[in-house]
């Protein structure tokens, strides 16, 4: 049977997996643990990102999201004074942190299973990029287009 016989399961049974790093958001942001977070959220929105790695020294201390912003400041942005807290006062320290070199099927299945919408890349404990269910989606849906990604260009 050729190729154009093969049937739409075989088809995309046959293609490589992509790597992490393939289909990650290379992610030279981060906030600092310090910064106020009306400057954090200014900047997520001025990039259009939901998710800001959270460095101390240059060293990953967490993560905030627009979620942990808007939950804290409550629905009209009042309570607490919003210009009176930092990112460490928001951020989430226990987050999900792989190695670039991690298996993306075990870091989508661990995103799954705890119903996480980000991770944080690291290459040799340095902050690498970020891997969000928006990268999931748009990789799953290149890899049923025409395969995974080429490139070798991020980190």
């Amino acid at each position: 049977m050729g190729d154009s016989e093969q049937s739409e399961p075989e088809r995309y049974a046959m293609k490589p997996v992509p790597q992490l790093k393939n289909v990650m958001t290379p992610f030279p942001y981060s906030v600092d643990i310090e910064a106020p977070i009306e400057e954090a959220r200014a900047f997520m929105r001025e990039h259009k990102i939901r998710h800001l790695p959270v460095t101390q020294g240059g060293a990953l201390k967490g993560l905030v999201s627009d979620r942990d912003i808007k939950l804290m400041l409550g629905p009209d942005f009042a309570y607490p004074d919003k210009n009176k807290l930092k990112v460490r006062d928001v951020m989430v320290d226990d987050c999900y942190t792989v190695d670039l070199a991690a298996p993306l099927e075990d870091v989508l299945r661990h995103m799954a299973e705890h119903r996480l919408g980000s991770a944080i890349v690291t290459r040799k404990g340095k902050l690498a990029g970020m891997f969000t269910s928006t990268d999931a989606c748009r990789a799953f849906a290149e890899y049923l287009d025409k395969g995974p990604p080429e490139s070798d260009a991020a980190a």
